[in-house]
């Protein structure tokens, strides 16, 4: 997850946090297979386009909304929002990513390591491990570990030609990174969300939402909604777009409205390459905020 920094103030612990990012993964998609082998595509694992969480977790602060570890940790890549299907049963995903967000306040980016795995099947279970970086205007740089993000997705309902897909997908936000630094949120966090999915030929859609439980000093419960779309333009090449609601998690907030658009590049039927970009739009002119990511992926 991504959040901004409130401008021109010292923030105490809890009050605001870098980007980083979380685990889950999101355009759901077989890539194809390049080397023609049928036999070889029956043992390969099913890999997921996965437009962001870092797998992102999304969490909406003083000034910013988190884009992906962060909690791009619940999220999955390259989307905020994220889809109902867990990887392969014993088999693994991992992600290499850098996320980035910037508002007046400042900036903050964070390289981060996505691992999911196949623990049974239907069930997948994620972590997150971030180093945050965090520049508020008019203040000393820091730098140190973030926040770390553990999830487990269980799906239990499979797809079919009248259902959509769909899977429970609760998320831990580890109190690991220094709040009064800005590299933490400074309290644990919980995300209870629900998501859906549906593909017809070369469109797939998914999203849904939950509820965030904030544990840190000053700060509230929130929600948070958000659907996404993902075509695939070519054989290698997937576009698509998202957007997004938070509701406002302390006094001073507002509630955020974001989008972003992303694309997947495969590179064969292990390694992918993602990015995205976008935006979130809040009341207060100076709590928008700008995101980044891009990440190599590689399943087997």
């Amino acid at each position: 997850m991504r959040e901004a920094l409130m401008p021109e103030r010292k923030l105490a612990p809890g009050q605001y946090w870098p980007a980083l990012t979380n685990c889950c993964a999101k355009a759901t998609k077989r890539l194809p297979d390049f080397s023609g082998a049928a036999e070889a595509d029956k043992l390969a694992p099913k890999v997921k386009g996965q437009l962001f969480v870092a797998n992102r977790v999304v969490k909406i602060g003083s000034a910013a909304v988190l884009a992906g570890t962060m909690l791009s940790a619940w999220a999955g890549p390259p989307f905020v929002t994220d889809d109902p299907e867990p990887v392969d049963y014993q088999h693994y995903e991992t992600y290499l990513a850098w996320e980035q967000t910037g508002t007046v306040g400042g900036n903050t980016s964070s390289p981060l390591v996505e691992v999911n795995y196949g623990a049974l099947p239907d069930v997948q279970l994620s972590v997150t491990l971030p180093y945050a970086f965090s520049s508020p205007a008019g203040q000393p740089a820091q730098q140190g570990m973030g926040d770390m993000v553990f999830g487990a997705k269980y799906r239990f309902q499979q797809e079919t030609g009248s259902r959509p897909m769909m899977a429970a997908y609760p998320v831990v936000v580890a109190a690991t990174g220094n709040a009064a630094k800005g590299l933490g949120n400074g309290g644990a966090q919980i995300f209870l969300p629900l998501w859906l999915q549906k593909n017809w030929g070369s469109w797939h859609t998914y999203g849904g939402g939950g509820y965030w439980i904030n544990r840190a000093p000053g700060a509230g419960n929130h929600w948070y909604f958000g659907w996404a779309m993902l075509y695939d333009v070519t054989e290698r090449l997937s576009l698509g777009g998202e957007v997004y609601h938070a509701t406002d998690q302390r006094p001073y907030d507002n509630a955020s409205n974001g989008y972003s658009l992303g694309a997947i590049y495969t590179l064969d039927r292990h390694n992918r390459l993602l990015f995205s970009a976008g935006r979130a739009v809040v009341e207060i002119s100076s709590q928008s905020s700008f995101s980044l990511y891009a990440a190599y992926g590689l399943t087997w």
